[in-house]
């Protein structure tokens, strides 16, 4: 089924493509389709203001949850540099939603009955509309519901030799003791 593309833009979008398909020549035996009077003035919609790059540190930060807070300062920097080990890593490129979230539960909580700290979860950046892939923004609110309780105590995006914008670092909590 094809999809109209016409339908899908808005009228400040659809008056400038028309300016530019203006400005080009069609390739032989094909030919511009005539487009609508463009109106004098197209209205005036606020956009968002870009912002300025983030650094990998503070491009996605995770929801405020008491529990969940971004990972130490200092530990951040040992385990961007390598001084603090990565235990453990897990790619979720490619995996629909509902595989990726049973992927990353049962991994997590592997990861803290094994006693393990610090791992690696790999979401990739994604190619929707907005920039944002969707495992990138869904993952650190997944860790805030209540299957994630107990199992991490920070979360940040990694550093950029560890994947960037497309990785988190997942700090766990401790296995608690059994007496």
């Amino acid at each position: 089924m094809a999809r109209d593309r016409k339908s899908s833009l808005s009228d400040e979008d659809r008056v400038l493509w028309n300016r530019v398909a203006r400005t080009v020549r069609a390739y032989p035996g094909k030919s511009v389709a005539d487009v609508a009077n463009e109106p004098e003035a197209a209205p005036a919609t606020p956009r968002k203001k870009a912002s300025a790059p983030m650094r990998a540190s503070s491009a996605v930060q995770p929801p405020h949850s008491p529990d969940l807070q971004p990972i130490d300062r200092s530990v951040y920097r040992k385990l961007s540099r390598g001084r603090v080990p990565i235990e453990a890593t897990i790619d979720l490129h490619g995996l629909t939603q509902s595989q990726a979230h049973h992927l990353l539960r049962r991994f997590l909580h592997d990861a803290r009955e094994k006693g393990l700290r610090h791992v690696l979860v790999i979401t990739g950046k994604g190619r929707s509309n907005d920039g944002d892939g969707i495992l990138r923004r869904v993952v650190p609110l997944w860790l805030t519901m209540p299957e994630f309780a107990g199992l991490a105590s920070g979360v940040q995006p990694a550093a950029r030799g560890h994947g960037g914008e497309g990785a988190l670092y997942i700090r766990l909590k401790r296995k608690e003791k059994s007496r």
